[in-house]
């Protein structure tokens, strides 16, 4: 980062445990001013919230409480905005059984696996977020994960319409997409401006998978990862002019402080 520093944009974070005690959220929001003077980007929420973070009386902190409001109002003041992860799959609620399509996922990994209502249901979490959303509609959020949605495009695109203030990343949920090429293809069309690329990690041999599912024709080829998705990948053939858009151009207008040079100019 000091040798190309036009390269990166910082996100900020906050610390939501003892949310509520007195004086916290005024020394919140005014950590997250100074951060943003000092060059941040954006704010990221972990899932943290609404899964393990708990206030100053330690009961859960729900997405959409109210206390917390005066930070995504900040946000949309400073115009600057939240990204959000919030849950996770859904598949992590639901039975552990031959149904459940990340049976062995939940099985090589089992910490990943929760109880229907731990801490909450999931449709619960869900609702706080979008709650969240709809109680600040000058904020400007994206949904990573598209919001746990992919497996329910019809959905998401319902969501999209009801939140204009709500855009989508699609990391960790290629997969998805790349099972429902045709369907997936005219949503990606229809909602161009409000989808931006992301991945939760950076690993090189990941991202041709990526770049196979929204660029190519293929058919039937496999997933990078071999503990879930048990189907193959076909590509959704998209036009560059859409392309553009998820790779860098909405990213651009969404973000501030990002290096237009470092980007084609069509």
């Amino acid at each position: 980062a000091d040798h190309y520093p036009n390269r990166f944009v910082v996100f900020a974070n906050i610390n939501f445990e003892g949310a509520g005690a007195e004086g916290w959220i005024e020394e919140t929001v005014q950590q997250l001013e100074q951060d943003v003077k000092n060059g941040a980007r954006g704010l990221k929420v972990y899932k943290s919230l609404g899964l393990r973070n708990k206030d100053f009386e330690g009961k859960r902190l729900a997405i959409d409480d109210p206390r917390l409001d005066p930070i995504w109002a900040k946000c949309g003041e400073l115009g600057i905005p939240v990204l959000i992860h919030a849950a996770d799959p859904k598949s992590f609620w639901d039975d552990f059984d031959g149904d459940n399509e990340r049976w062995l996922e939940l099985k090589t990994h089992p910490r990943r696996k929760r109880d229907a209502t731990n801490p909450v249901p999931w449709e619960q979490i869900i609702q706080e977020q979008h709650n969240m959303f709809k109680n600040h509609p000058k904020t400007t959020y994206i949904n990573a994960h598209m919001g746990w949605f992919a497996n329910d495009l019809g959905k998401l695109g319902d969501l999209l319409d009801d939140m204009p203030n709500m855009n989508v990343g699609i990391g960790a949920i290629i997969a998805e997409l790349g099972r429902q090429p045709r369907f997936a293809k005219k949503f990606f069309i229809k909602y161009q401006d409000r989808i931006l690329f992301g991945k939760d990690s950076w690993k090189p041999n990941e991202f041709p998978t990526y770049f196979r599912v929204l660029e190519s024709a293929d058919e039937y080829f496999p997933y990078h990862k071999k503990y879930h998705a048990f189907w193959a990948m076909y590509g959704l053939d998209l036009h560059d002019d859409v392309l553009k858009k998820v790779y860098y151009k909405n990213a651009l207008r969404i973000v501030p402080g990002l290096d237009n040079s470092l980007f084609p100019k069509d």
